[in-house]
Formats: C-alpha cells, sequence, structure tokens
C-alpha cells in the first residue's frame, strides 16, 4: 500500500539517494524553483539541464584554409559561431559548411545562400550554394569580428544569419547572410573557410557555442 502524507512540516532521515527513481516527475516541479545553470566551459560537466549551453574551445584562425568543429552532439538545436578579429589574405568571403558522420562528410552543394556586402563601394550581394555565405566579398586588410547563428528547422533542415563588422569605418566593412539546407543527416560538424576554399587564414580566432 503506498504511503500518503499530508499537511505541512518537515521531513527528516532521507539521505542523498535516498527517494526511488523517478517517484518526482518534470510536471510536479514548478519552473520557478529550477536552477538553470549552463556550461561556459568544455571542462566543466554538471550541470542541471540535459541540454546546457556549451562553449567549445577556441580555435586560432592564423594559418590553414579552413576551420573545423567537430563531436556536435545529436541533441543541439541551435549553434553560435562566433569571429574574433578573423582574417584572410585575399577577397573570398567567409564561408560555412556544414558536416553529417563521425567522418565528418562536410555539404558542399544545395545550400540557398546569400552574401551581403556594404560600406564605402555600396551594397553587393551574391548568392551561394556550396555553403552559408557570410558576405559578398571582404578585405584582406581588414579584421572581422560578429557571429553566425545556426539553427535546426526540423528534421534535418538548418536555417543562417549571420552579421560581420571589419574594424574600420571605410571600405566594404559590413556583411551579412542568410540562407537554409536540407542535410542527408544529422549534423555533427561544422567547417568555416572561404567560398573559393584558397585563401589562407592569417589573423584572430573563431569559436562554437551550442544548445538544445
Amino acid at each position: 500500500m503506498p504511503i500518503s502524507i499530508t499537511g505541512t512540516g518537515t521531513i527528516t532521515g532521507i539521505s542523498a539517494g535516498g527517494l526511488p527513481d523517478d517517484c518526482i516527475t518534470t510536471a510536479e516541479i514548478a519552473g520557478s524553483a529550477v536552477t538553470t545553470a549552463k556550461i561556459l566551459d568544455a571542462n566543466i560537466t554538471s550541470a542541471k539541464l540535459a541540454q546546457p549551453l556549451t562553449l567549445a574551445t577556441a580555435q586560432a584562425t592564423t594559418s590553414g584554409t579552413a576551420i573545423d568543429f567537430t563531436g556536435i552532439p545529436s541533441w543541439v538545436a541551435r549553434i553560435m559561431v562566433t569571429f574574433g578579429g578573423v582574417s584572410v589574405s585575399g577577397t573570398s568571403p567567409f564561408l560555412v559548411q556544414l558536416g553529417t558522420g563521425a567522418g565528418p562528410t562536410f555539404t558542399s552543394s544545395g545550400y540557398t545562400s546569400i552574401g551581403i556586402s556594404f560600406g564605402g563601394s555600396g551594397l553587393t550581394s551574391t548568392a551561394r550554394t556550396n555553403g552559408f555565405a557570410f558576405a559578398d566579398t571582404v578585405s584582406a586588410a581588414y579584421t572581422y569580428g560578429g557571429n553566425a547563428v545556426i539553427a535546426k528547422v526540423s528534421g534535418n533542415i538548418y536555417s543562417f544569419n549571420s552579421t560581420l563588422a571589419a574594424a574600420t569605418v571605410s571600405g566594404d566593412g559590413s556583411c551579412v547572410g542568410a540562407g537554409s539546407v536540407s542535410l542527408g543527416a544529422i549534423l555533427t560538424s561544422i567547417r568555416i573557410t572561404t567560398v573559393g576554399g584558397t585563401n589562407t587564414f592569417d589573423a584572430g580566432s573563431v569559436n562554437i557555442m551550442y544548445e538544445g
């Protein structure tokens, strides 16, 4: 026979872990009573949320033609890509490609994306299908800061929007981008590169932050 406790008061003699599993359900806990601890350090593994905000380890963008973030959990629904003073050797704009599988395999076609640049030379834009574009063009002389958000729409469909600004008051210093893509499997990785794939990173750093 189940035990019923009524009235108010204090129950003593129960130690941590003393209650049976599943005896308190989520529906019985008031939202205001939950402390939403969030992980802002990849080395911290304890939190009160099953799918917390998680900050990855920043990677330097001082060499190479691509920066990869792999091992993204399957439950992730939104990812923020952050740029800190990033620069490349040419004028090919920044590009994000999404990857699937453990390999991973990066998708390089099927994107509906547009990158827009505006500043001293007016507004220019170009549609891209090989990735999510941050801009129409960039300058090798500038460093760029800002962020992009990749969000799950449903299934394996993801949307993208971004805003970057250069550390300058002239030229094509401001950039925006937007788009969507349908992947063949769940997202596991992100690659940050350039439209042509040959410009070399030569300054700054990038990171990602994700949540369910």
